[in-house]
């Protein structure tokens, strides 16, 4: 059964009128196509209306949609041969970061991404995309790999943030963090980022401190969960809502921020309706910037990447 959001709602009862409509029509012959037909009509531009229009808290919402393509969905599509690599070599193997070498486009590269999974089981083995110190290090290990074997690196941000249990603070989460945010930094082969539903706090700044930094149009970004932040400032979650109007998390305020390089459109109705053309468009977007920054030297990719984080909200200043 499709799962709708609480604004989709005028959009839910639409559709169930249209599905009924045909099932009225495949049983019993009732010829209704033009009925079906207007609706189709009216249907889209609800969408269009609906989706143009969306406030930060919405597109959170969209950014969590649990029919949002994952990464796992996004490397059995885009990347051959996928081998999965697992584990950090200093504790033990965290599934919450997917991560391994395959081809894509006709290149190697190595491929990383948080893993929220799809149903109770699989969210529950993934730890619904909140890394622990090991996935950290583990994405530490196969960055150093693929600098050693001049393969590129793409990542796939999807996490609420780091996760904050006792066990991952008493093996150095922080700790963990930093050393992947400095090796996001020390590698000298081409990196790129796509936040493809939430990026959330130093959990997923850990694998996008990139050379080409982008993001799904209804995906969001930020320094802390709209909750988290009405929680602090509010004293409740019960505002989180205008926790995210405040934050300016969307991929079109970052946009403005200089914080990401480039959006990708979503189809109509979200990345949910439409997922195998959302990843084709993806797939796209990679391959172009991948061919973009392979005309780099190495020296010169690891600086420029340096650069450009070192820059940001240094706009305006003496």
């Amino acid at each position: 059964m499709q799962h709708y959001l609480e604004f989709e709602r005028p959009i839910a009862e639409l559709e169930s009128k249209i599905k009924e409509l045909r099932r009225l029509s495949d049983s019993d012959g009732v010829k209704i196509v033009e009925e079906i037909g207007r609706l189709e009509g009216k249907l889209e531009r609800l969408l269009v209306q609906t989706y143009s229009k969306l406030t930060p808290w919405q597109k959170t919402q969209v950014a969590r949609h649990p029919e949002r393509p994952h990464t796992s969905n996004y490397i059995a599509q885009l990347v051959d041969n996928f081998v999965p690599l697992a584990g950090d070599r200093l504790y033990g193997e965290d599934y919450a970061l997917l991560a391994g070498m395959g081809t894509f486009e006709g290149r190697s590269v190595m491929i990383m991404g948080h893993e929220k999974g799809s149903d109770t089981e699989s969210r529950v083995r993934h730890n619904f995309g909140m890394a622990r110190p090991e996935g950290y290090r583990k994405a530490v290990r196969l960055m150093q790999l693929a600098d050693r074997f001049g393969l590129p690196v793409i990542s796939l941000v999807d996490t609420s943030g780091a996760y904050p249990g006792i066990g991952a603070e008493e093996r150095g989460q922080a700790e963990a963090i930093a050393r992947s945010i400095e090796t996001c930094l020390q590698i000298q082969v081409p990196f790129i980022s796509l936040v493809i539903g939430e990026g959330g706090s130093g959990g997923a700044i850990a694998i996008a401190v990139a050379d080409r930094v982008m993001m799904l149009e209804h995906s969001v970004y930020s320094v802390i969960s709209p909750e988290g932040c009405a929680s602090i400032l509010w004293r409740s979650g019960d505002h989180a809502e205008s926790a995210a109007e405040a934050m300016r998390l969307t991929a079109a305020h970052l946009a403005e921020l200089k914080v990401i390089d480039e959006i990708i459109t979503e189809p109509l109705g979200g990345a949910h309706r439409a997922p195998e053309t959302t990843m084709t468009d993806v797939g796209a977007a990679i391959a172009r910037a991948l061919g973009e920054l392979e005309a780099f030297e190495p020296g010169e990719l690891r600086q420029n990447r340096r650069d450009k984080f070192m820059e940001m909200g240094c706009q305006g200043l003496s």
